[in-house]
């Protein structure tokens, strides 16, 4: 984001990609938390209660903890909850026993944001396309169809980027919102009186006259509430003041308004209760409407694709994903990036997601539970932050927290009653995320630890082999290595086979830091063995593309050691993973036999560390684990 633009101007920008989600959620979140299943009276009385619990939500749930608290636990400006899990593991240092359990809820965590990321385009754009049956019965049958032309296109266009378009994300969401508004307001002259509901005695009085029911609706409330991870996902590309301003400043009066006039319709009349979104407007603003918001659920999607493809890197810079293919599509851009595996599994999942519910009061109770639980993982994070991190004393951290743990509990709880009716399908799909990353890091350990066990320390292996040196030949030998105080396994089977070494040898370490970047200056470190033997490490942040030919082309010369790329060549280690039983420390075999599969699978080294491929020798090893 250029230094010059102001902040009005980074606030357009954000609009589309930071509230999009949050944004379109009055096209649905109405008409569930008032649906007739929940067995709620469309009383007066009623319908306050609804809206003053959707009301308070915002603001408890969006505006205190989102946008005053955890936005302030930033991991050097970056948001969102990898960043959350490298700050609170950070700062439990001195508590080493949380390390692992705040590992696992952080993991869970992330899973669970690829259910919402299936379920976000699906429900949003659903919903939108259904207003076209609200103006005739006649489009009924062709709203499933269109919602699948308009999904397959967008994730059809992703290879391409989305830097092109992205300049229209902000004026399309800007108009959203001042349309929505302008209906809210409409509907609120209809029946002012909807305006009681800004008094939280109505929900309390709701909750304690209709215990069971109560919980059912709560179940549906949280639906105003999706999206508002992404406020804290994406800060890093705008700042915490533009988002801020953005949600105080248009967002949250608009959905309010929004959320108002079409309780005011349903005071009016309850029989609107089908899709008071749509039925909130004049008849002439139907189909321009349903044009508008299938365009603003277009781009609510968009930023949902998007935040997962940067999940993705982050996981895999983190080691809980193995290498992929990873595009960057913009040459002036960093962050745009497409990842074509991720794509055709999302899209998969969103198309049988819509063609399996077929509407999208049916995707509503499949989508509450993934977003309470990742909200819900949030706040425990942000307690070790406040705790441990900032240094706050425990009752006040117990008090800043314990609140909002309670509103998630209640929140989860709630969705959890819908579970049978499709909660379940985000579940699945987090749980299958969940064993993936745990089996990769665990996988990635046991491998080295293997690859410790059978090699030498890199020291006293230099001293006995110059003891008598084998013959050198010119140029440099680059040997990337997991482990550096070992011998790479490349090296030896060089000796082995060519009996020769390079008059220059450099083993080469790639670490991924716990903090989003590490500037280009502060990546190399270079330490000498003797005898033209080098130990390089780099370090990159995990939101930076780990380029290890530019580090050395351009930092390397500035530590007393320049490469001549046709003088150069790179050696790297490939491991076949042989899953057997028995092996004292391994998983249970099925795992061995997942891990074994992704390895193979993983993307190429060569292009994830953007290493020339022409210099590069690959040598083979098989490892039991």
């Amino acid at each position: 984001m250029p230094a010059r633009q102001s902040t009005p101007a980074v606030t357009l920008l954000a609009l589309g990609v930071v509230f999009g989600d949050i944004g379109t959620s009055p096209l649905y979140a109405v008409k569930e938390t008032f649906s007739a299943e929940h067995g709620i009276a469309l009383t007066h009385e009623n319908v306050l209660a609804g809206l003053s619990l959707m009301f308070w939500s915002l603001m408890i749930v969006v505006s205190l903890k989102y946008v005053m608290l955890i936005m302030r636990a930033d991991n050097r400006g970056e948001g969102g909850i990898m960043a959350l899990i490298a700050l609170a593991t950070n700062a439990i240092r001195g508590q080493p026993h949380w390390r692992l359990p705040l590992l696992v809820i952080g993991v869970f965590g992330a899973s669970l944001f690829y259910g919402d990321a299936v379920l976000t385009p699906a429900i949003s754009v659903l919903s939108a396309v259904e207003g076209l049956e609200v103006g005739t019965e006649a489009f009924k049958p062709f709203v499933v169809p269109i919602a699948v032309g308009v999904l397959a296109a967008l994730f059809a266009l992703q290879s391409r980027g989305s830097e092109a378009v992205g300049t229209l994300f902000g004026p399309v969401t800007l108009l959203w919102f001042l349309a929505i508004g302008a209906a809210g307001v409409h509907g609120i002259v209809r029946e002012p009186a909807v305006l009681a509901a800004l008094n939280p005695l109505h929900a309390l009085r709701f909750v304690m006259t209709h215990a069971v029911e109560s919980f059912v609706v709560l179940g549906a409330v949280v639906l105003v509430v999706t999206g508002a991870e992404a406020l804290y996902a994406d800060m890093g590309h705008f700042g915490r003041r533009p988002v801020r301003i953005g949600w105080f400043g248009l967002v949250a009066p608009a959905l309010v308004l929004n959320y108002f006039g079409q309780g005011a319709l349903l005071i009016v009349d309850p029989q609107a209760v089908r899709n008071p979104f749509y039925l909130l407007l004049p008849g002439w603003a139907l189909y321009p409407m349903v044009a508008l918001a299938t365009a603003a659920t277009v781009i609510a999607s968009q930023a949902t694709i998007s935040g997962a493809y940067s999940l993705t890197r982050q996981a895999v810079q983190l080691g809980f994903l193995p290498r992929m293919n990873i595009v960057h599509t913009s040459a002036s851009t960093f962050g745009q990036i497409y990842i074509p595996s991720v794509t055709w599994i999302l899209l998969a999942a969103v198309l049988v997601a819509v063609l399996g519910f077929g509407s999208s009061s049916a995707l509503a109770g499949a989508y509450g539970v993934a977003v309470t639980a990742t909200m819900l993982v949030d706040t425990l994070l942000a307690f070790f932050v406040v705790r441990y991190g900032w240094g706050y004393p425990l009752l006040l951290c117990l008090g800043a927290t314990g609140f909002f743990i309670l509103v998630d509990i209640a929140f989860f709880s709630a969705t959890l009653l819908k579970v049978a009716d499709g909660g379940w399908f985000p579940l699945v799909i987090g749980a299958a995320i969940f064993t993936i990353m745990l089996t990769w890091r665990r996988g990635r350990d046991i491998l080295l630890e293997r690859l410790r066990s059978s090699t030498v320390p890199i020291e006293p292996f230099l001293e006995s082999l110059f003891r008598d040196a084998p013959q050198r030949v010119a140029g440099t030998a680059v040997f990337l290595t997991a482990t550096p105080d070992v011998a790479p396994h490349a090296l030896l089977h060089n000796l082995y086979h060519n009996k020769v070494l390079h008059e220059r040898v450099v083993f080469l370490t790639v670490d991924v830091k716990n903090v989003p970047w590490v500037p280009l200056e502060e990546r190399v470190t270079v330490r000498p063995l003797g005898n033209e033997c080098y130990r390089v490490a780099l370090q990159f942040g995990f939101m930076d593309r780990p380029d290890v030919w530019q580090a050395l082309d351009e930092v390397c010369p500035t530590r007393g050691i320049a490469f001549d790329l046709m003088q150069t060549s790179f050696f790297l280690s490939r491991q076949t993973v042989i899953p057997v039983t028995g092996v004292e420390g391994g998983m249970a075999l099925w795992r061995e036999r997942m891990f074994a599969a992704m390895t193979r699978n993983s993307g190429s080294a060569v292009d994830y560390f953007n290493i020339p491929t022409n210099r590069v020798i690959e040598l083979g090893t098989q490892v039991e684990i």
